[in-house]
């Protein structure tokens, strides 16, 4: 062992070699107005406002998830609500009021690459997809595509003030618009946590009595598998990931089918909301176990 590290000692760095006054010294004579220094300052500052707008863009996207949720219980209510029409109305008002969140995201990313912040908004607007194609299957019994979901994410500036605060040109008379596309892979893992609001509506249907819907709702969420399983493993990684809870969706719907076909007669109808669950119960604790 050397003379300049003892037993346990630290070995010097090469800064330490020199006196501190001399690195105060070369600080000093630092010139904050050089170009170097001038260059910094503008790379702090245009990191700090990406991550001002980042933080903003994160805010907005959970608000935008915790309305889409609360539009898609207040849409479950629709099979055992006297009046369906007050629920699809009143889910409208909700929806309408989650754009108006998804028109901020948009006000937000003028002049902006959209997938630098996509990671930031994409809870948001997957939750936004889910609560629009369950409003629309509850009203048509179909899919909505995602051009559909885009038309309804273009946005005109509603007053003067707004007019003016988002743009510099004021002689342009032209009415401002704003539009947010959702993506192909928002949309796509969008349906796919539809599907499990669709089994979830198969069971409480049966509780109410509908004997018609879980057949209905078998046939499209086997529809919606098909599809995904045209993607396999060529598409996104969180699609594929999806895939096994869309199978598990897809078999307690089939499952519920099964025991209304066979057993439907034998089981009283205010039973068979039990008799259903009980059933997924068991089948969640074989794919645990599997």
């Amino acid at each position: 062992m050397s003379g300049k590290e003892g037993s346990g000692g630290f070995r010097k760095r090469k800064h330490d070699n020199f006196p501190h006054g001399q690195r105060r010294e070369e600080k000093e004579n630092v010139n904050p107005s050089s170009a170097l220094m001038t260059s910094f300052k503008s790379f702090q500052l245009e990191l700090d406002t990406r991550h001002d707008k980042y933080e903003r863009l994160v805010k907005l996207s959970r608000d935008i998830t915790i309305e889409s949720k609360r539009t898609i219980f207040l849409l479950h209510r629709f099979t055992s609500a006297p009046n369906g029409e007050e629920i699809i109305n009143e889910s409208e008002v909700k929806l309408d009021a989650v754009r108006r969140k998804i028109k901020q995201v948009a006000q937000e990313l003028i002049g902006e690459d959209m997938y630098q912040f996509h990671r930031a908004i994409s809870p948001g607007l997957q939750e936004y997809v889910e609560a629009v194609s369950f409003q629309y299957f509850i009203k048509t019994r179909s899919l909505i595509s995602v051009e559909e979901i885009n038309k309804q994410l273009i946005f005109t500036a509603e007053n003067r003030e707004e007019t003016t605060n988002m743009t510099s040109n004021s002689h342009d008379k032209q009415p401002h618009t704003w539009s947010l596309k959702v993506t192909p892979v928002d949309y796509l893992l969008g349906v796919a946590d539809l599907t499990g609001e669709l089994m979830r509506l198969c069971i409480s249907s049966v509780g109410n009595g509908d004997i018609d819907t879980p057949f209905e709702l078998s046939q499209f969420l086997r529809q919606i598998y098909d599809g995904f399983t045209f993607i396999g493993n060529t598409g996104p990684y969180e699609v594929s990931k999806k895939l096994y809870t869309l199978k598990q969706s897809l078999a307690k719907v089939e499952n519920a089918c099964y025991t209304l076909k066979v057993r439907g007669s034998e089981i009283p109808k205010h039973m068979l909301a039990d008799v259903f669950s009980t059933k997924t119960e068991m089948i969640d604790q074989e794919e645990g176990l599997s």
